[in-house]
Formats: C-alpha cells, structure tokens, sequence
C-alpha cells in the first residue's frame, strides 16, 4: 500500500482478532511511533505493549479504577472486557520533561502524533487498529499503575490485531468547510 493511499482511505475497525504484530512487523511499527515530530529531540513518549497474559493485567488495572470509584457491577464488568476487544494494546505515554522550552502541550502532541504513525504502520503491514482514550486515561488508578510523572499523560490505548470486518466507507467531506487560506 502506497503512503498516500493508506493516509486518504485508512478507517478504524472496531472488530480485531489474532493475529496481531509480532517479530519484526511488531518492532515496524514501534519504530514508526519512534519517528513521530520530536520538538527538541526530547523524545516524549513511552510505549507499553500488553498481548497475551498483558491483556489481562490491563483489564485488572481498568477494574480497580472501576472499583475505586465504586462504579455499577455493569461498569466494572465493560472495565474487565475493555483490553480484550483486540489481541495487542499499545498503550502510548507522553512522558514529558517539564520546565523545558518545548512546552508540556508539544510533548504531548508529539506522543499523539508516535500513535497515529504506529497505527499507520499497523494498517500497512495488513493489520488494523483503532486508537481510544476515554475516562481510564486520565484515572489516577490508571496514572499509578503506568506510573505516570505529574505531566505525563496516557494519549491513547492503541488496540492492534488483524481485521474481522470490512471497512467502512470513507466519509466524503467537502475541503471547504475545514481549509481556510490567508
């Protein structure tokens, strides 16, 4: 797949089975997070794969969030399941240096930016991925567990595996309403 047809058709696909990256196809796309911008070559980010036996340690992080917070027993059993709709999650950090000139805010965009590369690399190996926060992110059972410094951020759960369904049509959206020119 040429770069500028993945960039122009690629679709998030919600339903992901094995295989997922493994080897050298998994270490390509770790790479690709690797070279995401990096404003004064801080290299703001952490990346922590959970597959297998990792899937399970994440889906028990999300449930003591859940229970913490003394959340319904639907609540705490959407939490158990979470990290299981895909065989990999990549969970991408911004581990920021604070009180540097590249602004707190940049680090965390350059993070955001290592996951939509690692999600591209994915999709041109033949994989697919879709990229999700939600409230985990931000819970501090969550910051504690990935041990998260005051400014750190986790940008996203990355879930990787191979496409079960057929992608969706790409919206067709009018250039007009999102490009100004000066």
């Amino acid at each position: 797949m040429d770069a500028l047809s993945l960039l122009l058709h690629r679709r998030s696909l919600p339903k992901l089975d094995l295989p997922a990256p493994q080897g050298a196809e998994l270490e390509c796309i770790l790479q690709a997070g690797l070279r995401a911008p990096d404003h004064g070559g801080l290299t703001p980010w952490r990346f922590v794969v959970a597959q297998d036996e990792g899937l399970q340690k994440l889906a028990d992080i999300l449930v003591s969030a859940a229970k913490a917070d003394q959340l319904e027993d639907a609540v705490i059993e959407k939490a158990s399941h979470a990290s299981l709709r895909a065989p990999m999650v990549i969970t991408v950090i911004a581990d920021v240096t604070p009180d540097h000139k590249v602004p707190v805010f940049e680090q965390h965009l350059s993070a955001g930016c290592a996951v939509q590369a690692m999600q591209m690399a994915a999709v041109a190996q033949g994989f697919s991925g879709f990229w999700r926060t939600g409230s985990w992110a931000y819970h501090p059972v969550v910051r504690q567990a990935f041990k998260l410094k005051e400014d750190d951020q986790i940008v996203g759960f990355l879930y990787v595996g191979t496409p079960q369904c057929r992608e969706a049509k790409v919206p067709n959206r009018d250039l007009a309403n999102y490009v100004e020119y000066l």
